[in-house]
């Protein structure tokens, strides 16, 4: 699994319209071959800050999706941004869930 995470710190008077860029990305790509989820936040303490969280099956997936027009229409908001976007590529080899929770804190699931 591939986890993008994209974040964005919104000039203040920007802030509706990168909202509504991130949730006009949503459905759409979580349509794409290979997309396993799509989440768009905002933070709870700067709701200035905004990310956009995508899960792919693979790295080609992933690279498909990163040359579309709708990957596209998301860097061209940077004009909406104070700075840069951050983004951050991750590759999983190992997910686990609230069994290991569980394990590690000696409770039966």
């Amino acid at each position: 699994m591939v986890i993008i995470s994209i974040t964005m710190n919104a000039l203040q008077e920007k802030r509706t319209e990168i909202m509504q860029t991130l949730l006009s990305m949503i459905e759409p790509t979580e349509n794409e071959r290979g997309c396993l989820r799509c989440r768009a936040l905002c933070d709870i303490e700067n709701k200035n800050f905004f990310s956009l969280i995508e899960h792919w099956k693979t790295r080609e997936d992933l690279n498909d999706h990163l040359k579309s027009d709708r990957f596209s229409v998301l860097l061209g908001t940077k004009s909406l941004l104070y700075e840069p976007p951050i983004i951050d590529i991750h590759t999983i080899s190992l997910s686990e869930g609230m069994e290991t929770v569980h394990t590690a804190r000696g409770k039966r699931t």
